[in-house]
């Protein structure tokens, strides 16, 4: 296809005025433009007095280049270059390729989404987990003694601050700093505790403690054994005397956890026992009451109420076995999270439980070949060579009592070959006197290895 041109003329000369004007000839520059779809050039001079001749010249459109010849006085620019096939450029996309990287771009960001919600779930998991490690941690550092101390209350019923003693008492839990209040309480003559319970955990209260103590005189004591023993012998205790027994036995029906320990103050530690004095002596000939009478009641309150009784001199040992008590109580709830952590070292498994044994013997050659391979780098390779050698160890004994030297006995397994993974080698000496001086020795402080 052939494209019409029109050539542009540029004249260079020199000023009109200047002297070597007639004899410096003039320079024209003719230049190629696209001006349609026609099959001419035309190459146009715009010098006012000389102009090229106007023609339709066809030219290839498969050549490189093309030039005009001018006259000597004029300079035309060569036509651009022409290459035979179409310049190379950017490659028409079809609908399937755009739709495939508008897929793709999608799924990037899609994935890019993806991964950024899986990092925000990790990163509010690391600061879950860590929340949870800090309150654990503060929990288990509230369950120590002596923050549990804090949160304890030693609660005294009226009728004990009646006796003059009972001063001891009280200054002693205020010289310690201990928390203490003067309640009536369930059962008279009692000292009980409650403990204050972390913020975090809805309880309408305070918790109170299963320990209570009963302090009693001698006297009220003795009205107690009397009404134990007319229950014990059918009789009924009298409607008119309202005994320490009964409000015991009341309160105890009505809260099965509670233990009860009853404090006898006033009288001997050994008085049970057969030491009385002169007062005690009285009362109980008065009630036709004798040691095995005693014994029998306290056996009774032990094995069927769960109540212990405690001889006590002065309310100076009263207060010593109170502060006992409020230090046990303030130990036992970290006692209670170390007891409930398992072992680490006892894992699920076949072997946790052992071998069973059945009653025709069967599973004693597994724990033969368990019992070689606690030994020391004794393998269960090793273990098995020995055991299908000698299945008991009475058989491994008599082998051991038919040879006549140490030597002979300590050596006795070096021989067996013991097959691991195709290849075959022999226990040892080592291994076998090893297994030797275990069956055999009798100090029980000898080290095998």
């Amino acid at each position: 296809m052939s494209v019409l041109k029109r050539a542009k003329t540029w004249e260079i000369s020199e000023s009109e005025g200047e002297s070597d004007a007639e004899t410096k000839p003039s320079i024209k520059c003719v230049a190629f433009t696209d001006q349609g779809d026609d099959n001419n050039e035309t190459a146009t001079a715009n010098s006012p007095t000389d102009s090229l001749e106007q023609g339709n010249k066809d030219y290839n459109t498969d050549c490189k280049s093309t030039a005009i010849t001018e006259p000597s006085d004029t300079l035309v620019a060569p036509r651009p270059a022409r290459s035979g096939t179409a310049s190379p450029g950017k490659k028409r996309r079809t609908k399937e390729e755009i739709q495939t990287d508008r897929q793709r771009v999608e799924e990037r960001k899609e994935a890019r989404e993806k991964l950024k919600r899986v990092r925000a779930e990790e990163k509010k998991e690391r600061r879950e987990d860590q929340q949870r490690r800090k309150e654990a941690a503060e929990r288990q550092k509230s369950l120590r003694p002596e923050n549990c101390l804090k949160c304890l209350t030693v609660c005294i019923d009226p009728a004990l601050l009646q006796d003059d003693g009972s001063d001891v008492l009280l200054g002693t839990l205020s010289a310690v700093e201990w928390r203490s209040s003067i309640e009536t309480q369930q059962l008279p003559h009692s000292i009980t505790w409650t403990r204050d319970l972390p913020p975090e955990k809805d309880s309408s209260g305070p918790l109170e403690e299963e320990q209570v103590l009963l302090v009693l005189g001698l006297t009220d004591f003795m009205g107690m054994v009397v009404s134990v023993k007319q229950t014990l012998h059918g009789n009924g205790e009298e409607s008119e005397v309202e005994s320490f027994f009964k409000l015991l036995s009341e309160c105890l029906n009505r809260d099965a956890k509670m233990v009860v320990t009853v404090l006898v103050m006033g009288s001997n530690a050994n008085s049970w026992t057969g030491t009385w004095d002169v007062h005690e002596l009285s009362q109980r000939s008065q009630l036709g009451m004798e040691d095995l009478d005693i014994e029998e009641v306290l056996v009774f309150l032990q094995l069927y109420r769960n109540i212990t009784v405690v001889f006590l001199d002065s309310w100076q040992d009263v207060t010593d076995h109170v502060c006992a008590v409020t230090k046990a109580l303030s130990k036992r709830p970290y006692k209670l999270l170390t007891e409930r952590c398992e072992l680490p070292f006892c894992v699920d498994g076949s072997w946790a439980s052992g071998v069973r044994v059945e009653r025709d013997g069967a599973g004693l050659g597994e724990v033969w070949s368990r019992q070689i391979t606690q030994l020391n780098r004794v393998s269960p390779a090793v273990a098995s060579t020995l055991t299908t050698a000698y299945p008991s160890p009475q058989i491994l004994l008599q082998a051991y009592s038919c040879l006549e030297s140490e030597e002979e006995k300590r050596g006795l397994l070096a021989g067996l070959l013991v097959k691991t993974g195709g290849k075959e080698r022999r226990i040892g000496p080592e291994i076998s006197a090893r297994v030797y001086r275990s069956l055999t020795a009798q100090n029980p402080q000898l080290v095998l290895d």
